[in-house]
């Protein structure tokens, strides 16, 4: 029997909705238009500007010599890059430690990584029924397996490092708030596409009525609740770097997820030699005429020599690479955030996260003292931003006022007893999330715009927020790009390094690979 949700829930809020539609015909429309370099002078988010001390990298390397030679550079200090960097020192099996650097165009993870909404939630059924119908059952559930092992694994290296404390892990579970009969009509057809499918987590979903969700959190929309946890993205990062930077010997975290793709590899004796250079953009990637390395990376600061290079830019991967412009690549997407304050004190409020409107609206309570007004990270906002949907759009300088509005406008509305209208944000920013058409990632080697392959050139790119019935700004699939995608392309280098052939693993969702890298497994 199918749920009805009651006809007025819908009047009291300054959205717009079940805005998928438009949203989808819209992107499809985009140009294939080259992103810029990142903005040099970036709205200022709370992750990287909240406390004074919350980002101790944000220039480290910026100043002396540059590393002129190593065997990888990888672009982009983010997740990407810096899980890549992990990965790396932890699956080799060379007697030689890797050299690998890291490039960055501005502060020390000051992309989508340092400007998301902080949440940490695996899904556990959205786009099943789609992914079924495309791929099968069996090939859908890998994407739902894999994100429920990653989160899984993240927690447990955060704390088997002590780290709780360090980057605000908070494990209070994630609530979806249901706001229309077809936003309803199609979590439904999801889960029981999971269900069928025997997605495993899938049955601890709980749909919460209206009435309990008045009753215990204050608003008069129905709810789906899943476990999840919400945490400071910049902090785990950097944590995660001076992990990956330091001599101590660390459980793998991909031992842990995976341990049947370790069989071969070495898990932590071998270490990589690893230099982080930020403030230093790269302007062009160039064949090197140096019969010891393949590629230039060619900076503001000099050149770099390498053989390898990883793409870990995500919105901006098409200023390097123009053929990943355009719906068929990536396409750059401009999201918004602001902190703001409730009007009652943080004990009167909630530990979980939050999202609503078909994912377009996120949000969460950092921590605090009980008695004091509680910060709220909210997100969102984009499918009132205007008939672009903020597409093409790779300046995270500003903000866009229309947004703005329906940020300011929606808890009041929601939550009329806990947030007032006339509160001023005590910060607001915005960032960039890289969209691709299937709204899944694009991982793998590189083809030049002739088809032929770019020997040593890989990308991680196009994460599309939290998919496609979550397309924001939240963790931009911090877990997604942590595990496998990072993983990934850490395994094809060291294959490629080692003269053997990259074998897919059985768990990796085959459609994420790029065209070379799935060429090159037909071969």
């Amino acid at each position: 029997m199918t749920r009805k949700l009651p006809d007025d829930i819908v009047c009291r809020l300054p959205l717009k909705l079940d805005a998928l539609n438009d949203d989808e015909h819209t992107f499809r429309d985009a140009l294939p238009r080259p992103s810029g370099l990142p903005t040099p002078d970036p709205s200022r988010s709370f992750w990287t500007h909240g406390t004074p001390d919350c980002n101790p990298l944000a220039h480290e390397g910026s100043e002396g010599d540059l590393t002129s030679e190593a065997d990888i550079c990888i672009i982009g200090s983010g997740i990407t890059g810096v899980s890549c960097a992990y990965h790396l020192s932890r699956i080799s099996s060379s007697d030689k430690p890797l050299k690998v650097v890291i490039l960055e165009a501005r502060d020390f993870c000051a992309g989508a990584t340092g400007r998301n909404g902080g949440h940490l939630t695996a899904s556990l059924y959205s786009r099943m029924h789609e992914l079924s119908q495309l791929y099968g059952a069996e090939e859908a559930k890998k994407a739902f397996a894999l994100e429920s092992y990653t989160v899984t694994s993240i927690v447990k290296i955060i704390k088997e490092n002590g780290w709780e404390q360090d980057v605000d892990l908070v494990a209070g579970g994630h609530l979806s708030l249901v706001f229309t009969q077809a936003e309803l009509d199609s979590i439904e057809l999801d889960i029981h596409a999971a269900e069928k499918a025997g997605v495993q987590g899938v049955e601890t979903v709980e749909l919460l009525d209206a009435q309990y969700v008045e009753q215990h959190y204050g608003t008069t929309h129905a709810a789906y609740r899943t476990a999840g946890y919400n945490l400071w993205p910049l902090k785990l990062v950097t944590k995660l770097y001076e992990l990956t930077r330091s001599k101590r010997e660390t459980s793998s975290l991909l031992q842990s997820l995976v341990p049947s793709i370790l069989t071969s590899s070495n898990t932590g004796n071998e270490r990589s030699n690893i230099t982080l250079h930020t403030h230093t953009p790269v302007y062009s990637v160039l064949p090197t005429e140096n019969s010891k390395y393949r590629w230039a990376i060619n900076t503001s600061r000099g050149a770099v020599a390498v053989n390898y290079v990883v793409h870990g830019t995500n919105a901006y991967v098409s200023y390097l690479l123009p053929q990943l412009a355009g719906p068929s690549g990536v396409v750059p997407t401009r999201g918004q955030v602001l902190a703001t304050r409730s009007v009652v004190p943080r004990k009167q409020l909630w530990s979980n996260g939050w999202g609503g409107n078909q994912g377009y609206e996120y949000w969460f309570v950092r921590p605090g003292p009980p008695e004091d007004r509680a910060l709220i990270i909210l997100g969102g906002g984009r499918e009132g931003s205007g008939p672009n949907f903020e597409y093409n759009i790779d300046d995270d300088s500003s903000v866009n006022p229309k947004v703005s509005a329906t940020l300011r406008g929606f808890l009041p509305a929601a939550f009329p007893k806990k947030f007032d209208k006339d509160t001023e944000p005590e910060m607001e920013w915005t960032g960039i999330m890289g969209f691709t058409q299937s709204h899944d990632p694009i991982v793998g080697s590189v083809l030049r715009q002739r088809d032929d392959e770019m020997k040593g050139m890989y990308v991680a790119a196009g994460y599309s927020g939290h998919g496609k019935y979550a397309k924001s700004l939240r963790l931009v699939r911090l877990y997604r790009r942590f595990s496998y995608n990072a993983e990934i392309v850490a395994q094809m280098i060291v294959a490629d390094k080692q003269n053997r052939k990259w074998a897919a693993p059985s768990w990796f969702p085959s459609w994420y690979l790029t065209a070379a890298s799935k060429s090159a497994l037909q071969e």
